[in-house]
């Protein structure tokens, strides 16, 4: 009967390494997942830090003055519409292939752009508040005063560099990431229309189907 020697020991089988095809997989899908997450969530952010105050004065009236609040709507509407643009964005990625995915990535990642740009700039701005004090006080040259600004269109500006990070990993990967499939596509052409069974003669229900149709109950009789 045979034995394993001590000085010669049957070489155990080496754990099996992860395929190329397998590793680019879990890194697509890695990837995707990454950007799903990222840019939903840059544009919630700047959704809801748009819709804050940017910024707080007052307008000097007869008697004193009035506080003033102005939002991050008053002071700029480009970012809560770039990331509306980049969620459209983000959705159509997954519609498009090749040339077309690049695109749409791009699209994603200058609209992160934009809006944390314009949010920053906003940051800055005091034009809402002198407009405000306008209306307020009914003098077209009234301006604020005691200006403070909050962190609010930082936030903002946050939110449309997460938007910029999930663009950029479509630019980067996006030709690992799955597309719709296309069997739900159409090609545009008609449909074979489905020939109807011949109606049955002992069966009026039947020859009153095909009358209805417009065919001949009798042609194959």
């Amino acid at each position: 009967m045979g034995y394993v020697s001590a000085a010669n020991p049957v070489p155990l089988p080496l754990p099996r390494s992860e395929t190329p095809v397998a590793a680019a997989v879990s890194t697509g899908r890695r990837s995707l997942a990454a950007a799903l997450l990222l840019g939903a969530l840059g544009a919630a952010v700047v959704l809801l830090a748009s819709g804050r105050p940017w910024a707080e004065g007052a307008a000097v009236v007869p008697g004193g003055t009035l506080p003033l609040v102005v939002e991050g709507q008053d002071v700029t509407g480009a970012p809560a519409a770039l990331a509306i643009v980049g969620l459209a964005a983000l959705v159509a990625v997954f519609a498009v292939r090749r040339a077309g995915r690049l695109l749409v990535a791009g699209l994603l990642a200058l609209s992160g752009a934009g809006a944390a740009l314009t949010a920053l700039l906003g940051a800055f701005g005091n034009a809402a508040l002198d407009e405000k004090a306008a209306k307020t006080t009914g003098d077209a040259a009234a301006t604020a005063t005691s200006l403070t600004h909050t962190a609010w269109p930082y936030v903002t500006a946050a939110g449309g560099l997460l938007i910029l990070v999930a663009g950029l990993l479509a630019l980067w990967c996006g030709r690992k990431w799955p597309a719709m499939s296309g069997r739900y596509e159409r090609d545009g052409s008609p449909r074979a229309r489905k020939a109807a069974a011949a109606p049955d003669p002992d069966r009026p229900e039947d020859l009153w189907k095909a009358l209805d149709r417009g065919e001949d109950p009798t042609r194959d009789a």
